[in-house]
């Protein structure tokens, strides 16, 4: 009787037990597992791709570093003007993002209109919506228009694919700012507008810092939507890195990968310290 009472006391609240534990720690080898494996790829010494290496060396690197710095006369588009193009889009759905979404946050949560719900749905839409789908009718559409657009349509495309993370985060600012900040504000003298502009939004950054930050992630590493809508002179890293395999598997793509993760943790890194868990909604 009292082995059993003390191992029920040994459960304490927030003590997940010895099989929790290791449920949870084999749940993350999986979800690491490919990414661990392409790390190990990246150090190869062997010609070939087999795994695990045979032997380790920064010959890819050197290789990945060389097709930088001097690309192939064979390649349709060199990475420079890849990771140009990359950066480009990322930065300016960033901001196109964010221009929509902190009115549109601001209207979902202090306004009350007829279709509210509907809008919110239509929201968190492109969160569920097929890629392959989304592409194809984003293509039939550009290519109906009288006039061609190249970059813009990737911008366009990666907006609406990042929107939801970036009103998702202001919607969630927002709601903890009061209306009698607002109220404060008029009864000081500030306009409507005045009081949004120089009140509510300095009380949204952590939001909208976060939302940025989640589109940028969101546009730079995008592929099967992109994959639809690129030209052979305008191309993200992703369908670079793609071009790079389609006819054999070009080990320095590995090394590539393991740059674009470095970069994306390096961001997710300096979101939770600029912002903190609780300010970032996924």
């Amino acid at each position: 009787m009292s082995t059993l009472i003390k191992k029920r006391q040994s459960l304490l609240p927030g003590d997940t037990g010895k099989f929790a534990g290791i449920l949870s720690g084999f749940i993350l080898l999986l979800a690491v597992l490919p990414i661990l494996t392409m790390i190990v790829m990246s150090f190869s010494g062997a010609s070939n791709l087999d795994f695990p290496p045979s032997s380790y060396s920064l010959q890819w690197y050197k290789a990945a570093w060389h097709t930088f710095v001097s690309p192939d006369a064979s390649d349709v588009l060199s990475l420079g003007k890849a990771m140009s193009t990359s950066l480009l889009v990322a930065c300016l759905t960033m901001i196109f993002a964010t221009i929509i979404a902190v009115p549109a946050a601001y209207a979902l949560t202090r306004c009350e209109f007829r279709g509210k719900a509907v809008a919110l749905q239509l929201m968190s839409l492109p969160l569920v919506f097929p890629m392959v789908v989304l592409g194809l009718a984003l293509l039939l559409v550009f290519d109906s228009l009288p006039f061609q657009i190249t970059t813009s349509r990737l911008v366009i495309a990666h907006v609406i694919l990042a929107l939801p993370f970036v009103v998702k985060n202001c919607t969630a600012a927002m709601l903890s700012i009061g209306s009698e900040v607002e109220e404060a504000a008029q009864m000081l003298g500030a306009s409507p507008l005045r009081a949004i502009v120089d009140v509510v939004v300095p009380l949204m950054k952590s939001g909208i810092l976060a939302g940025m930050l989640l589109a940028f992630i969101v546009s730079f590493n995008e592929f099967t939507v992109t994959y639809f809508l690129y030209t052979i002179d305008v191309m993200t890293v992703p369908i670079w890195m793609y071009s790079r395999t389609v006819s054999s598997l070009d080990p320095t793509v590995f090394s590539f990968a393991v740059l674009i993760v470095l970069i994306d943790f390096v961001l997710i890194w300096a979101l939770e310290k600029l912002v903190g868990e609780g300010g970032v909604s996924f």
